[in-house]
């Protein structure tokens, strides 16, 4: 279909292929110059058999993320990313299963229990500071990798020991360093299935199945182990939908790599524009530092939001 459907808001007058590449490879740009040619409402064609309408409008981004969820799938939206996080992921999964395995994980991420991981957070931070160099610039996006991933491994895999988590970090980052890299994943997109094992593809399944088998030894060694914790991993191996049935190992192997791909780079990313923002701005730098001092976080948490609003780590959301 080389028009988009009747009733879709105006295109921009680009070809696919220039669509494809201005989306993965430069997101914010090339929406925002949609949206100056367009208006609040446009319509891309990222793939031959797909239209996508675009909205940056907040009242009906507001109607679109309170709508009916059995009209507006998450789940058929984020099909694209299947072949990272597995087809039995939350983010895949619409309907009566979507819903159940919610269920399954909410217990794990409730507040109270979030306050728990506080301490893991904090020492994989000052453990992280103490390697910074002193006295010149540097890079601060991979420190903040190290620490997301390190407080994963800990509070959602329940790895304790350091050996056991410097083992898992090397090949786990080496399958996340592919799919947080924009232009390696439109090199996905366009090798996959071809060009043998040399390929992009081929290398990005390579490192999938390295971390397919780190995750399900640790499925098997968390079965066998029956001491109480209360990592997320534990806590989901020993909950139960209303029917009384468990996680499968496929059910738990996507849920973990659903929450190192989605959790780690995003956190790490908004961590890093957060430093930049304070260092660019040394009276709110210090006003959030005598705000820490005297126990408080409200100055925090809206240094945190405003951030996000800067500097949005995921450029669209689809249903």
């Amino acid at each position: 279909m080389e028009q988009p459907p009747p009733g879709c808001p105006p295109r921009p007058d680009l070809g696919r292929l220039h669509m494809s590449l201005g989306f993965v490879l430069w997101p914010t740009k090339f929406l925002d110059d949609c949206q100056a040619t367009c208006g609040d409402f446009f319509t891309l064609r990222p793939q031959a058999n797909r239209w996508v309408v675009i909205t940056s409008d907040p009242a009906t981004v507001k109607q679109v993320f309170t709508g009916d969820p059995e009209l507006l799938h998450a789940g058929a939206g984020n099909v694209v990313l299947q072949p990272i996080l597995g087809s039995r992921s939350v983010l895949l999964l619409d309907g009566p299963e979507h819903l159940r395995q919610r269920r399954l994980m909410l217990p794990s991420f409730h507040g109270e229990r979030m306050k728990l991981y506080a301490d893991v957070m904090r020492a994989a931070a000052e453990r992280a500071i103490e390697q910074w160099p002193r006295g010149r610039r540097f890079d601060v996006l991979p420190s903040m990798q190290a620490i997301t991933l390190e407080v994963i491994l800990r509070a959602v895999f329940g790895v304790t020991e350091p050996e056991r988590v410097r083992e898992l970090s090397a090949p786990l980052r080496a399958m996340l360093d592919i799919v947080a890299n924009r232009r390696r994943v439109l090199a996905l997109a366009l090798t996959t299935g071809r060009f043998g094992r040399f390929s992009p593809w081929a290398r990005f399944v390579e490192a999938r199945q390295r971390a397919d088998e780190l995750l399900r030894a640790e499925i098997e060694a968390r079965r066998a182990d029956s001491a109480e914790r209360d990592d997320v991993l534990s806590l989901l191996l020993a909950a139960r939908d209303e029917d009384g049935r468990a996680l499968s190992d496929e059910e738990l192997r996507d849920e973990l790599m659903t929450l190192l791909v989605a959790g780690h780079e995003t956190t790490a990313t908004a961590l890093a524009w957060t430093l930049e923002r304070l260092a660019r701005h040394p009276d709110a730098l210090a006003a959030v530092e005598a705000e820490q001092r005297a126990g408080g976080t409200e100055l925090l948490d809206a240094t945190i939001k405003e951030t996000l609003r800067l500097r949005p780590v995921v450029p669209a959301v689809v249903r």
